[in-house]
């Protein structure tokens, strides 16, 4: 199982990224899967998830209504589309999936086994 990141980058407050994490290995609609986020000195954080039946959570209030999270099963590829970034958004972020098939969505990232190498997201303001 692979999972590869992309699409982070740098930009300025306000600006827009959706980051693209194609799996191989699993069929993306089978499983649950998320996305992550770690900033420097920082532990590791819940961003979104998403069921094998499509049911969506999300984590921190600061990225409700920002955040989206979806995926093409034809593509086999995650996405997460972010809006209005702000500098607290600066983080790496990771997408996981979990290891069952039909599992809900979590956001423990220890219920996910299989993770991408990340991908950097810097806001400057």
């Amino acid at each position: 199982v692979q999972l590869v990141e992309s699409g982070g980058g740098l930009v300025q407050a306000g600006d827009s990224l959706r980051l693209s994490c194609v799996i191989s290995g699993r069929t993306i609609n089978l499983y649950g899967t998320g996305w992550f986020r770690q900033a420097p000195g920082k532990e590791r954080e819940f961003v979104a998830a998403i069921s094998w039946s499509g049911i969506s959570v999300y984590g921190a209030d600061s990225v409700k209504g920002r955040f989206t999270i979806s995926r093409d099963n034809a593509k086999n590829t995650l996405y997460l589309q972010m809006n209005m970034l702000k500098p607290e958004d600066t983080a790496v972020y990771y997408c996981a999936a979990q290891d069952r098939r039909f599992t809900s969505t979590s956001p423990d990232p220890g219920d996910y086994t299989f993770w991408g190498l990340g991908t950097q997201v810097t806001v400057s303001s």
